[in-house]
């Protein structure tokens, strides 16, 4: 009968302990919660404000800027809801800054990434939008995020490339400038007359209006090949029209050497059979 009173003693204490852990902790659990949810919504509005004014003026901060902003205010918030529970920060705070050393140390190359990205957005060698080349890939960017780039080349490919690797190597970028230098070759035959084909590509070259007359275009003799004589064509235009009239270009003259009797050899070889007597 003893060991039934003191069972029943005990489990009443239990009961009494739960209910007082329960009135003292619960409204914190129920506080932490509120404040966890209000402040992600508060964090997202903020951020997706962030976003909106900064991609007006400069599309390439805001990805970055608002990736970075959102891990920081997350994990400043998760703090505070321990802290707001209970658990000591001081510990917290030492256990997070040992798991982030720990978790530093793997991701080597993650924080390379990172401090690319800084580098990228500090020195600004290229922009969302611009068409640059790197990494052996061509094409226009998309988005700068923290640890990578995306690029989007002309044939429709989604391209990720580390930040790290864009800022320690070399690259192109194409969109830098309103003006690019147009380098094209036509080789004519030897015996063609090489004034009469330079004043053909002179007079395709006045008559489209996408040539710039600042630099002067250039027409000259480059280089005496094994089958042709090769002019080399110098023209500036503006960037958006380099391709277009690139491509252009190779039609009409094409077309005009046809119509004037200039021709456009291809490699040729002249065998010469010998009969042994």
């Amino acid at each position: 009968m003893n060991n039934l009173f003191e069972g029943n003693d005990q489990l009443a204490h239990l009961a009494q302990t739960a209910w007082t852990m329960l009135l003292e902790y619960a409204p914190k659990a129920i506080l932490a919660i509120i404040t966890l949810l209000v402040g992600l919504w508060l964090i997202n509005r903020m951020v997706s404000v962030i976003d909106k004014k900064l991609h007006q003026k400069d599309p390439t901060l805001s990805k970055f800027l608002c990736g970075f902003v959102s891990i920081l205010l997350k994990a400043l918030l998760l703090i505070s809801v321990a802290s707001m529970i209970g658990i000591a920060t001081t510990s917290f705070v030492a256990a997070l800054g040992a798991a982030g050393l720990a978790v530093g140390l793997a991701l080597q190359g993650s924080l390379a990434n990172f401090a690319g990205g800084v580098l990228i957005l500090i020195f600004k060698p290229f922009r969302v939008g611009d068409v640059i080349e790197a990494q052996s890939y061509v094409g226009t960017v998309h988005e700068i995020q923290i640890l990578y780039t995306i690029i989007n080349t002309f044939d429709n490919r989604r391209v990720v490339i580390p930040n790290g690797n864009l800022s320690n190597s070399s690259l192109i970028n194409y969109s830098s400038y309103d003006k690019r230098r147009v380098d094209m070759t036509f080789g004519i035959g030897y015996g063609d007359d090489i004034q009469k084909a330079k004043a053909i590509i002179t007079k395709l070259i006045a008559a489209d209006e996408r040539v710039l007359p600042d630099p002067e275009p250039l027409v000259v003799v480059s280089s005496l090949g094994d089958s042709s004589v090769n002019l080399s064509v110098r023209v500036w235009t503006q960037s958006s029209d380099y391709w277009p009239f690139f491509w252009n270009m190779q039609e009409k003259v094409k077309e005009s050497f046809d119509a004037e009797g200039v021709s456009i050899p291809f490699p040729q070889r002249d065998v010469h059979l010998y009969q042994a007597k």
